[in-house]
């Protein structure tokens, strides 16, 4: 079984990234933009309290005809927060974003956030286990090592 510790341990990250619930949209973008990445989280005194997606920007501010520069992080993020903990398999992670229609999931430690993982993350160690899975078997069945 995969775990979120392990999905954690093979990203190549250098952080969590954040923004404040003051932090304009703009500027939520721009650090998007700049760390390569499709959601932040919104954090208050070291408190995870929401998280702003490309998907919150498209939906609650170009649709809705809002400024970019003026409107707040805190007026389109997703909350409450829906989260992992390490110890879950990536299996419930792919439930869990299938059920909610999310791609992205912070990971929590009691009240400390100690990574985010994507949909991305999920799929592919997924796939790569189902793909390991098949090898095994293969070898089995036609007796010829690998």
């Amino acid at each position: 079984m995969i775990t979120v510790r392990d999905l954690l341990a093979n990203k190549r990250v250098e952080g969590v990234w954040s923004v404040t619930p003051e932090t304009t949209v703009y500027q939520a973008l721009e650090l998007m933009a700049e760390k390569n990445v499709g959601a932040l989280l919104v954090m208050t005194d070291n408190r995870l309290i929401g998280v702003f997606s490309e998907r919150d920007y498209a939906r609650k501010c170009v649709l809705k005809g809002r400024n970019s520069r003026d409107t707040r992080v805190a007026d389109l993020m997703s909350s409450p927060v829906i989260y992992v903990h390490a110890e879950q398999s990536a299996e419930q992670c792919l439930a869990i974003m299938t059920q909610r229609q999310i791609r992205h999931l912070p990971v929590m430690a009691g009240d400390e956030v100690i990574g985010v993982v994507s949909i991305g993350d999920v799929g592919k160690a997924i796939i790569s286990h189902q793909q390991e899975a098949l090898k095994d078997l293969e070898t089995y069945i036609t007796g010829v090592p690998r």
